[in-house]
């Protein structure tokens, strides 16, 4: 049969320290990809501008 309560009390921490550490990874991996999404247009703009010094030999 199995015995109710089998997991200890450290096991149990631990689960719940890896789940927060989880939680905060895909935290920082959002803020991460929010930040590079707001800087795309500009990084847009750059490349459209040595484009066009490319083209008029501004290069």
């Amino acid at each position: 049969m199995f015995d109710r309560g089998a997991l200890e009390v450290e096991d149990l921490l631990k689960i719940v320290l890896l789940l927060v550490i989880a939680i905060l990874v895909l935290e920082i991996v959002g803020e991460f990809i929010s930040i590079l999404a707001s800087i795309g247009p500009v990084i847009a703009i750059v490349i459209v501008v040595l484009i066009v010094a490319y083209f008029l030999d501004y290069l």
